[in-house]
């Protein structure tokens, strides 16, 4: 095929995208669902021609923004509060899974290298935060799930790479030095978030000085890839470095972006992200198609695939609920009595945890760039379709009903701090405003100047209407009305931000309000040109 042809292929891709999520809003299935479906249907389809895909290209452009993404809208507050039970989660049930699916495989698969196995393992071990947040925004949980599940997904992707290009480099070379190895991801992962740190650094120092909306967009589209290049080629981990900019950029989003700017970017990156998330879930089964064609039907498929793969994906499920209890025991065991949870509370969190294990977007970039040399290659990316299909739409459309079965958790447990809610905090804004307006109204004659405008919509309304027919004339009131209004806005942004870094509302709450503000800005923004 052409590179043109190619182009267009990727095109009519799209256009099937936008009709498989389509589809998956009108059945209420996980849009994840729709797309692996989509995908094995394409996968079918006669004449779908098979496409070459450079498995270093796959990482490199699917990778970067997916991570910084999901790092960039993370809970801060909340990531860091619960940080040891995510890296529980993140890099010890990583490495858990990732040794119990290499024992399984290798003892399903007796011809597959010890490194081989351990790259698959890697490779479906770490849960997806696409996956997770396309279930999880559709069913209450209680905020520590949700935080430890969101910021699992994140980090996850960086133990669970740092080990895949392990195994991998020792099946290529033939040598692996388990102390070499735990040396070298110390320095890789330290390496890393100096890196992401200081990048982030720079990125913001430059955004604050570029005050043209597209190429402030623009620079934030690049981040990623800089940050993941830029790793790579010094010698550190790109994952991590990726990560640690997001999570660095998206605290200072509010101080860094103007209203219009954080709009739009937030537009663009919705959007690109979307495009980017979908076409791996059909990359893989066009992936598919080609490996049936290669082994000529689906004899090979019967033979040889169906045990291994079932053996894979029953203890990558198994190996999830294992470390779950474990982890969640440990913790249990040491707090005070008084705050140990009864059972149904334990078990309640341990069947929700264990089931909220959706694989998805990153394993499968790093199933496609497998090297061609890898023993079993096909098999792998079998495996992995597999286990993809089978969380996401097992365990994504069931996920509610296991929530109700098992009654979760109180939504506020004891000793957890109680965050105001939006009409609270957005009762502390408009106080603020409200006073930052009743200094402005008064000239320092003493003369109400902004009578109005206290009262809000009825002035600007009455102003609108007296300045289409005297422009000139009330061509300084207008502007001093909006540059007030301005100023009331900039008091109610100051207020929910020291909301915020003071841990008194949740960051949903934090970009809602800030939402508003943004559209309220805009508005004055445009009266004054």
């Amino acid at each position: 095929m052409s590179n043109v042809g190619r182009f267009e292929f990727i095109l009519l891709l799209i256009v099937l995208i936008v009709g498989l999520e389509l589809v998956a809003r009108k059945l209420r299935l996980p849009p994840a669902a729709a797309l692996v479906l989509g995908g094995i249907a394409i996968a079918l389809m006669p004449g779908v021609p098979v496409i070459g895909i450079d498995p270093d290209l796959v990482l490199i452009v699917f990778l970067p923004p997916l991570l910084l993404a999901g790092a960039y809208f993370s809970v801060w507050h909340a990531f860091r509060k619960h940080l040891l039970g995510i890296l529980q989660l993140a890099v010890g049930g990583v490495a858990f899974t990732t040794l119990a699916v290499a024992a399984a495989t290798r003892w399903l698969i007796p011809s597959m290298p010890w490194a081989a196995c351990a790259a698959l393992g890697a490779i479906v071990a770490p849960p997806d935060a696409v996956a997770a947040k396309a279930v999880l925004k559709h069913v209450p949980l209680p905020e520590r799930m949700t935080t430890l599940l969101e910021g699992e997904s994140l980090l996850d992707d960086a133990a669970s790479l740092v080990i895949y290009r392990f195994a991998t480099l020792a099946v290529l070379t033939g040598s692996f030095r388990p102390v070499h190895a735990m040396v070298t991801f110390f320095f890789l992962a330290l390496g890393g978030l100096v890196l992401g740190g200081v990048l982030a650094w720079v990125w913001i120092r430059l955004l604050t000085r570029v005050r043209d909306r597209i190429l402030s967009i623009t620079m934030t589209l690049l981040l990623p890839w800089v940050a993941y290049i830029g790793g790579e080629q010094v010698g550190v981990s790109g994952v991590i470095t990726t990560v640690v900019a997001g999570l660095v950029l998206g605290w200072r989003q509010h101080d860094v972006f103007s209203a219009d700017e954080r709009l739009r970017w937030a537009a663009v990156w919705e959007v690109l992200v979307f495009v980017l998330e979908s076409l791996v879930f059909v990359l893989i089964g066009i992936s598919l198609h080609a490996i049936v064609l290669r082994h000529m039907g689906t004899a090979w498929v019967a033979q040889d695939v169906v045990l291994p793969v079932a053996g894979i994906v029953t203890v990558v499920l198994v190996s999830r609920f294992v470390w779950m209890l474990l982890t969640e025991g440990g913790r249990v065991a040491f707090l005070p009595r008084g705050r140990r949870p009864g059972w149904r509370g334990f078990s309640s969190f341990v069947a929700i945890m264990g089931w909220c294990g959706m694989r998805g977007v990153v394993s499968l970039a790093i199933v496609l760039a497998l090297p061609p040399e890898m023993p079993n290659r096909d098999i792998m990316q079998i495996a992995t379709f597999v286990v993809i299909l089978v969380t996401v739409l097992v365990q994504g459309t069931t996920i509610g009903w296991v929530i109700r079965m098992t009654g979760g958790e109180p939504a506020h447990p004891r000793g957890q701090r109680h965050h105001l809610s939006v009409s609270q905090a957005r009762a502390l804004i408009a106080r603020s405003q409200e006073h930052a307006m009743r200094q402005l109204a008064y000239a320092p004659d003493g003369q109400i100047v902004h009578s109005r405008l206290l009262e809000q919509y009825a002035y600007r309304a009455e102003l609108a209407e007296r300045f289409s027919h005297e422009q000139q004339a009330l061509q300084g009131r207008k502007d001093a009305h909006y540059k007030a209004l301005l100023a009331t806005i900039d008091a109610g942004r100051a207020e929910l931000l020291r909301l915020h870094r003071s841990g008194e509302i949740h960051d949903a709450v934090l970009h809602q309000l800030e939402h508003e503000l943004d559209l309220q800005q805009m508005t004055a923004e445009g009266g004054l040109i």
